[in-house]
């Protein structure tokens, strides 16, 4: 859409009248911006999950590895009791 109800030419700093000028911006803006922002949009809460997932993990990970350290060394104690 390029202003339709604006017929005038317009210089605006350059050669190109305002309306081509226009007319390139919104070619670029349906060609290439809105095709790039609805695929950060899509992949975003695919993302987002992969993410809340992986946390999750890590943190069970974490504990599961305090857990060992705390066997570890109170089984190191018994063995030191025992010898």
């Amino acid at each position: 859409m390029i202003l339709p109800w604006y017929n005038e030419t317009i210089q605006f700093g350059g050669d190109e009248p305002i309306n081509e000028r226009l007319a390139k911006v919104e070619v670029v803006l349906e060609s290439e911006i809105k095709p790039n922002i609805k695929l950060l949009a899509e992949n975003y809460i695919p993302a987002a999950s992969r993410y809340e997932r992986a946390t999750n993990e890590f943190e069970n990970m974490r504990n599961d590895v305090e857990l060992l350290k705390k066997v570890v060394s109170e089984h190191s104690e018994k063995l030191q009791k025992i010898t």
